[in-house]
């Protein structure tokens, strides 16, 4: 049902890894390869999306690989073809579909893969080191009004004045600091790397020497003062897994009292008596999220954990090695160490650090070099006159987010006095008009208080700037790459492709049932069962446990261990069922769809009552499903004769080997296998050493498993039924039903050859 994705994600993967280095595309006109009815399909066509297909084939550029491509690209053109003839690519929902695809296919062409490589590398260089800093924030919006902007600046040089000029940073950063954390903190961030900091301050960070203070930096969060206090070589990641009592900072005295004794005693057992760990934690543990799993965390790096979690976990050099008990703000860990991981090599790392450099605060410098390499390609030119007109329109409602405009009905005659339709600036020699900014300076305006009404304006103007570079580069983007060019097409061609396959052979083949039972019937011969068994093949990882399955396998019966009915109830002295028992009616009901369920009601009585009682207990649960249908023969009454309860409990035995499976798995869960059903050759290796041997039982060793075939009999070769072989059937529909309508479309779109152009690309 997928068989659009040959068409274009196979290319999809390699493009969208980056393509800046393909070849623009020529105006020349291309030769012709071959000719669909009145349809020309271009040589380039053909010969880029073979090249591209099959480049890495060992017959690549022989006569018979051209001419087997040529012959697959005529059926897959002759498809679209007819999907155009259609108009399914002029519906909404494809045109919709295929912009999304577009929109995709565009991005990795949208920026600039020179700075792309150097961040990456620049940022798996700084993995190699972590930096241990504090830091001083003066809070400013990223777009904040010049003026707050210098005040926010001033401060911080203030302060960065005061702690260079002698006073305690962390007291300073208390103190002044914007950064809510600082007054519990003192600004102390504690060690990081690459990539967990916006990218401004990572690069300041990484830049100051230990010791020393940094000039203001400015993130989206404001301006920052740094102080580096120490640069250490990376410590890799660590795997752990950690033993937790739970003890808050705002618990009773008391109650922390008694986890800080409780965490003392199970490091005692583990540390000095060597207790297993799995046990304690699975027993002890109050982390429900890792205890189930030995206590196991993700990997982490530097920066990932609360600090005195990470700087004693870290501490730990040897796997299997235990710490002493650490306190977080959740409470007390035990923390084991399970394996050290040093910084990958890049080549490993690369595509991981790709994908989070697109995401990061530094793609701003990727997309600010794209913005100004589109902008001297397209001799991006400002109108002046045309700018201050429109700047003129900026006034105090823009400041309140309340601009009101209104473009013009009717387009005014030329005027050298500037108007809505002057032009703002041109782009590749395209004029963009001051009306359409000032329509989107009203549709993107917000409020921006205390700011100048111009200001306001020029960010508004940067943002259509920007926007309409980055509109005109993805509009130019199939004249600009013909590998963006051909993968969009290969995308076009996959959406009609897919459509009309699956109304003409996908769905048709499966919805066509008269139609597929005659091309069934026609074909028989094709859909035959070779000689087979009727059998039962029990695998077991020892002989000792071949030898119990089979004993429990000669029985035909197994007891059920899980979803057992609840115990049914029953007053004191009574054995009285009440007029409704949905339980019992549920159980009925569960029987009457298994009907190799069979069920033992056991009577039980409490201390008091009779053992009697407990029969008639028994009895009356068997009457009533029976009374629901259920056979005799598959249901039994008995009773206990201890005191347990006033109940009935029940006892479910089944022919499904599934359930003893279960029972002689329960400590290894691949120490029995069974299989039974019908066998042909190929199917099991056991099996087929006795495929033409008479019913009975056989034994054999096969790849360090034993394995027991119980041949119940002989199944002689002949025809399937259709459901027996509906899978391969409509698979063999799909194909006719595709060959047929293949042969109307060369009918209908005559296919001629230009074989001299086809000569042309045989190059061995």
């Amino acid at each position: 049902m997928h068989k659009r994705i040959l068409l274009a994600s196979t290319a999809a993967a390699a493009f969208l890894a980056g393509c800046q280095a393909s070849k623009s595309t020529t105006a020349a006109k291309s030769p012709t390869i071959e000719t669909l009815g009145s349809t020309e399909v271009p040589v380039s066509e053909f010969a880029y999306v073979y090249r591209k297909n099959n480049s890495s084939a060992p017959e690549y550029g022989t006569k018979a690989s051209v001419q087997e491509y040529l012959d697959l690209y005529t059926n897959f053109k002759l498809k679209v073809l007819e999907a155009e003839q259609r108009g399914l690519d002029t519906t909404q929902a494809f045109r919709r579909e295929l912009d999304g695809y577009r929109q995709q296919l565009a991005q990795p062409y949208l920026t600039e893969k020179s700075v792309t490589d150097k961040l990456v590398r620049e940022a798996y260089e700084r993995l190699s080191k972590e930096v241990n800093a504090s830091h001083i924030l003066v809070r400013v919006q990223p777009d904040a009004a010049p003026k707050d902007t210098l005040a926010a600046y001033q401060k911080a040089m203030t302060l960065r004045q005061r702690v260079t000029g002698g006073e305690d940073f962390s007291r300073v950063a208390r103190e002044a600091s914007e950064d809510p954390s600082a007054h519990e903190n003192g600004g102390k961030l504690g060690y990081f790397t690459a990539m967990q900091m916006v990218y401004p301050f990572e690069s300041v960070a990484y830049a100051t020497p230990a010791g020393q203070v940094s000039q203001p930096v400015r993130t989206r969060f404001g301006y920052h003062i740094i102080k580096v206090n120490d640069v250490r070589p990376a410590q890799g990641e660590i795997k752990v897994a950690h033993l937790m009592i739970r003890a808050t900072p705002g618990m009773p005295a008391a109650d922390s009292v008694t986890a800080r004794k409780k965490v003392d005693e199970l490091y005692n057992r583990l540390a000095r008596r060597g207790e297993n760990w799995d046990k304690l934690v699975a027993q002890f543990s109050e982390d429900a999220g890792s205890a189930a799993n030995s206590g196991e965390l993700p990997p982490f790096g530097t920066g990932r954990m609360i600090p005195s979690f990470e700087e004693v976990a870290f501490k730990l050099q040897k796997p299997g090695e235990i710490s002493q008990p650490v306190q977080t703000p959740y409470g007390w860990h035990i923390i084991k160490l399970l394996e050290k991981q040093p910084v990958p090599a890049f080549e490993a790392m690369e595509p991981t650090l790709k994908s989070k450099v697109a995401k990061d605060s530094r793609s701003e410098l990727n997309r600010t070099a794209f913005l100004k390499r589109v902008r001297t390609e397209n001799n991006f030119t400002e109108n002046q006159a045309g700018k201050d007109y429109a700047f003129s329109k900026a006034d105090s409602a823009l400041v309140t987010g309340r601009f009101a405009y209104t473009a013009p009905a009717a387009v005014m005659k030329a005027s050298k006095t500037p108007t809505d339709n002057s032009t703002l600036f041109t782009i590749g020699g395209k004029p963009y008009l001051v009306k359409d900014f000032l329509t989107f300076a009203q549709q993107n305006q917000k409020p921006r208080p205390g700011a100048d009404a111009r200001f306001a304006m020029q960010q508004l103007y940067d943002q259509y700037v920007d926007q309409s570079l980055t509109e005109y580069e993805k509009a130019n983007l199939e004249t600009k790459y013909e590998d963006y060019r051909m993968l969009v097409k290969e995308y076009r061609d996959g959406i009609l492709l897919f459509q009309l396959m699956d109304e003409k052979v996908w769905s048709k083949a499966i919805e066509d049932t008269v139609g597929l039972q005659k091309f069934f019937t026609e074909n028989q011969a094709k859909y035959q069962w070779e000689p087979r068994v009727q059998a039962t093949v029990i695998s077991a990882a020892t002989p000792e446990l071949l030898t119990k399955a089979q004993q429990y396998q000669k029985v035909g019966r197994y007891p059920l261990k899980n979803g057992l009915p609840a115990p049914m109830p029953f007053r004191a002295n009574s054995a009285e069922l009440p007029a409704s028992v949905p339980a019992l009616d549920d159980l009925a009901a569960r029987l009457s769809a298994d009907q190799g369920l069979n069920v033992t009601a056991v009577g039980r009585v409490k201390k008091g009552e009779t053992t009697a009682l407990a029969r008639r207990r028994a009895d009356r649960v068997v009457a009533y499903l029976k009374g629901k249908g259920v056979a005799t023969d598959r249901l039994r009454a008995t009773a206990e004769t201890k005191p347990a309860a006033s109940q009935v409990a029940f006892e479910l035995t089944t022919t499904n080997p599934v359930a003893m499976e279960e029972m002689l798995n329960a400590q290894n869960p691949l120490a029995v296998q069974i299989q039974q059903r019908n066998f042909q050759k190929g199917e099991n290796k056991a099996v087929d050493q006795f495929l033409s041997s008479a019913p009975g039982t056989y034994t054999a060793q096969q790849d360090g498993r034993y394995y027991a075939v119980i041949i119940d009999k002989q199944l002689p070769a002949g025809p399937k039924t259709l459901n027996e072989a509906r899978g391969q059937a409509t698979s063999d529909y799909q194909n006719y039903l595709e060959k047929e309508w293949l042969s109307q479309l060369r009918g209908k779109y005559p296919v001629k050859i230009n074989q001299s152009e086809v000569d042309k690309l045989v190059t061995k």
